[in-house]
């Protein structure tokens, strides 16, 4: 046996000199402890480690916060600098539950929209979205639109599609307006207005206005507002049927389906005679 020591030895042969160590065994109970953790991360997304290794500490595992730690930083987390808000609703008993769309008819939620024509005059648009289906409902476009004409579009979609759970909202004027509340509440739908100042609480409305101004409102003049009730009603028709929506595995939010009529195949026609040419002799 040589007496050479492991530093020089490994660097003779090239090696590091951590390869001559003992590699670290995880316990038995790693695999269900760093899901127990994670699933604490994703439940409280405030909490540090030091918090979580209480928890789990209190839930009956043996660890230290060393422990947690290092498996903290071993699947990368970390609390983000600034946690997002959520719109929630608060139930009679007492129970908090997120606004989230679970059916049809569910949740709905609307906007406004600006946009000028060629002459400089501003029109209004107002989009009304189903946010389980993606699907556009309606936009109605005026020089100018009122509470009153929010209660027209409504109206007209609650006997076209039925009265939806709820409708979701920023805090304009138009739909905190007492006489929007109070007919909302009339018909039995539910109002829920989004944290002042906070747009991405309204993020499915949001989305799509991004959308229509890219594909429509930036690339065209629209020179008489008829002109402009046309040209988006044939958008909103086109995003409905055909345009493909990422979120819905890109297809469209309410395609149009229709069955071709099987009709028999006409029969080949009777093929003529040939009548040969005459020749001469």
């Amino acid at each position: 046996m040589l007496k050479v020591s492991e530093r020089r030895a490994c660097r003779a042969l090239g090696q590091h000199r951590s390869t001559q160590r003992k590699l670290p065994r995880g316990r038995d109970d790693e695999a269900a402890l760093v899901a127990e953790l994670i699933e604490l991360a994703r439940t409280y997304g405030r909490y540090g480690y030091r918090k979580v290794a209480a928890l789990l500490r209190a839930a009956g595992w043996w660890v230290n916060d060393k422990r947690v730690e290092r498996l903290w930083r071993q699947e990368g987390l970390k609390v983000p600098a600034k946690q997002p808000k959520r719109a929630r609703l608060w139930d009679g008993d007492g129970s908090c539950m997120r606004l989230r769309p679970e059916h049809r008819n569910h949740v709905w939620s609307y906007d406004f929209v600006e946009a000028r024509t060629h002459d400089g005059r501003k029109f209004r648009m107002l989009n009304v979205l189903d946010e389980f289906s993606r699907e556009c409902l309606a936009i109605r476009v005026d020089r100018k639109l009122k509470a009153a004409d929010v209660i027209n579009v409504l109206s007209d979609l609650f006997i076209l599609r039925g009265v939806p759970a709820h409708i979701r909202s920023d805090n304009g004027p138009e739909f905190i307006a007492k006489s929007v509340q109070s007919w909302v509440t009339s018909v039995g739908a539910k109002t829920a207005y989004i944290t002042p100042g906070s747009p991405w609480e309204n993020g499915y409305v949001e989305s799509f206005n991004a959308q229509i101004r890219n594909e429509l409102l930036n690339g065209e003049i629209f020179y008489t507002l008829k002109e402009a009730q046309i040209m988006i009603e044939g958008w909103r028709r086109h995003y409905n049927t055909v345009r493909p929506h990422g979120a819905l595995g890109y297809r469209p939010p309410a395609p149009e389906a229709f069955v071709p009529a099987i009709a028999a195949r006409p029969a080949a026609p009777a093929k003529l005679a040939v009548v040969q040419r005459p020749t001469l002799h």
